[in-house]
């Protein structure tokens, strides 16, 4: 993974990916737009310690999966240090909030949204690495289910050629999230 040797473009690009995910997790957890900043800064921190630790060792192991793990210690070491904090006589509004909101990270609900929301941003990035007609039928067979045969005349290639089309882009996308989505099908 490129972002373990420290290389600035690949670190770029998972904040990129993942920083809209992290703050909709920190967010989910009640935590204030102030506190929101500084734990996504902090998990980032920690993600960026321990990325060379992170490892495929099991089929369902993921990136998104790795990065949640660390993202729910950083708030809880938030809330442990914003409880040890002097509170005022009558308790406070967050501690309420707090023990009043659902665990965040009990259960994985938004799994397949967020995931698909992450290969989104990856799709933006390399958008551009592509010509328009090979966009165009990696969007309509992969994306949108076309059958090659059935849009064949519409871009004026063969199955064949939509398939590699299809093919490359796909790989390329697999380059760039370098393993930290779920694999896609190619068929």
């Amino acid at each position: 993974m490129r972002a373990c040797r420290k290389d600035a473009e690949a670190w770029r690009r998972i904040v990129h990916l993942y920083a809209p995910l992290v703050d909709h997790w920190c967010r989910q957890a009640a935590l204030s737009n102030d506190d929101t900043d500084d734990v996504v800064q902090d998990i980032f921190l920690s993600v960026a310690k321990q990325l060379d630790q992170f490892r495929y060792d099991r089929p369902k192991d993921t990136f998104r999966g790795w990065l949640r793990v660390i993202a729910q210690r950083r708030i809880a070491d938030h809330f442990r240090r914003v409880s040890d904090r002097p509170v005022a006589a009558g308790g406070t509004t967050a501690f309420r909030q707090i023990n009043e909101s659902p665990d965040p990270f009990v259960d994985d609900p938004d799994a397949e949204s967020e995931e698909a929301s992450v290969t989104q941003r990856a799709l933006e990035l390399i958008r551009s690495d592509f010509e328009p007609k090979t966009w165009l039928a990696f969007r309509r067979t992969a994306i949108e289910g076309k059958a090659p045969a059935d849009i064949s005349n519409e871009l004026q290639m063969s199955p064949s050629a939509i398939r590699m089309a299809k093919s490359r882009v796909l790989n390329r996308l697999r380059q760039e999230l370098d393993g930290l989505a779920r694999s896609w099908q190619v068929s």
